[in-house]
């Protein structure tokens, strides 16, 4: 059977939809070529570069390097942004924030770890960050400032820019984050919520052809997100991946933090882990003492952190199966443990159809910890790519 040529994308006639075709192709990943962009929009060559080189006249494009080539001339690789440019970005956790400068392609430096007192609020958390992300400012140039972005430990309202309804951060209900931060740096600012800022961080850096996964992170919670034909699939209302919520047999009737009883989150994640291990008998206050224990090899931690990985593996089963996608990567802290590991990857084995499975890839995040923060990022110098594309073609995108 001949081989399929690749979908192609439909567009409206106009400088301005080829153009915003062009750079959701470029910031999805899903082309970095002259030649690909045209396979995938069905265009012209010369109309691909025409605009491609009106996107570099304003900036929104930068061409670095070049593309090995089985023949034929090599072929320069389309980056987005300025290559000079860049954003700072935080991944704000229960009492720390990890911050770091990142550029577009998703190069990352000056990272560091510093307090964030999340149970404060925003009001009083959120100025000390102000004052070490602008230290970064100061030090890379403040008019090469893209964007700034947040990942955040909670559902995020993505249009308004703000947190709803968050399990464990008293006073961010609603609080304007995003606003709240635009006015102080005079950039455009991205928030999202931390698995998808790791799915796209993560996505960012693995093969191309790694186009459907599933990002999960363990840690004091349980959240996922979701790629999709290359892309962060948000849904009908932006809770796609919500699974830390799914009711599972195991929890029986153990409150959750939603106001439901039996969601996985009460067997399967950090803070759950803290609660079965205190009831057992051992002093742990936070889910980086279960994690010391299990490295040490508690019998009753490695036991724990065990189950809490078959109970998340039995509910990602259900949907690796209706999803079927190319990989299952693993993040937050309790991915560090290779019991957490090998019992997820156990119960995918176990209970997933042969077919979906066949070629799954199930592994670690390879970012690690800093998955959440290139992925912040890379939702700031989109932002800011998408207020400059306003400012070029006059309509919203």
């Amino acid at each position: 059977m001949p081989e399929k040529s690749p979908p192609r994308r439909k567009h409206t006639s106009g400088f301005s939809s080829l153009t915003e075709s062009v750079l959701e192709l470029l910031a999805s990943g899903q082309a970095t070529t002259r030649t690909e962009l045209a396979a995938l929009l069905g265009a012209a060559p010369s109309t691909v570069s025409f605009a491609v080189g009106q996107l570099l006249a304003h900036g929104l494009v930068a061409e670095e390097g070049t593309l090995s080539s089985t023949g034929g001339r090599p072929r320069k690789v389309l980056r987005l942004g300025g290559s000079d440019g860049y954003a700072v970005a935080a991944d704000i956790g229960g009492k720390h924030a990890h911050v770091g400068v990142v550029r577009p392609g998703g190069g990352l430096t000056d990272v560091s770890t510093v307090p964030f007192a999340t149970a404060d609020g925003p009001e009083a958390a959120l100025p000390g960050l102000v004052d070490t992300l602008e230290g970064l400012v100061e030090r890379h140039g403040r008019q090469l400032l893209r964007g700034v972005g947040l990942c955040l430990p909670g559902p995020v309202d993505v249009e308004p820019g703000l947190v709803t309804l968050p399990a464990r951060m008293p006073g961010w209900n609603r609080f304007p984050v995003r606003d709240w931060l635009e006015e102080r740096f005079g950039a455009p600012v991205a928030i999202e919520n931390d698995a998808n800022c790791m799915a796209v961080g993560e996505h960012s850096v693995r093969p191309a052809e790694q186009r459907q996964s599933i990002m999960v992170k363990a840690g004091s919670g349980i959240g996922a997100g979701v790629i999709a034909d290359g892309r962060l699939y948000r849904g009908g209302t932006g809770a796609a991946g919500e699974i830390t919520h799914v009711r599972v047999e195991a929890a029986q009737d153990t409150p959750c933090s939603c106001g439901n009883t039996g969601c996985l989150e009460t067997v399967a994640s950090g803070a759950a882990l803290v609660r079965i291990l205190r009831e057992r008998g051992r002093a742990v206050t936070t889910t980086e003492d279960v994690v010391q224990l299990a490295s040490d090899a508690d019998p009753e931690a490695t036991r724990a952190v065990r189950e809490a990985g078959r109970y998340l593996g039995r509910v990602l089963a259900a949907n690796v199966n209706f999803f079927n996608p190319d990989a299952v990567y693993l993040g937050g802290i309790l991915s560090s443990l290779e019991p957490f590991v090998a019992a997820v990857r156990s119960q995918l084995y176990e209970g997933c159809h042969p077919l979906v499975t066949e070629h799954l890839v199930i592994e670690r995040a390879v970012l690690g910890a800093d998955a959440g923060l290139v992925g912040a990022g890379q939702f700031a110098l989109q932002r800011a790519l998408a207020e400059a594309l306003r400012a070029v073609t006059g309509h919203p995108s």
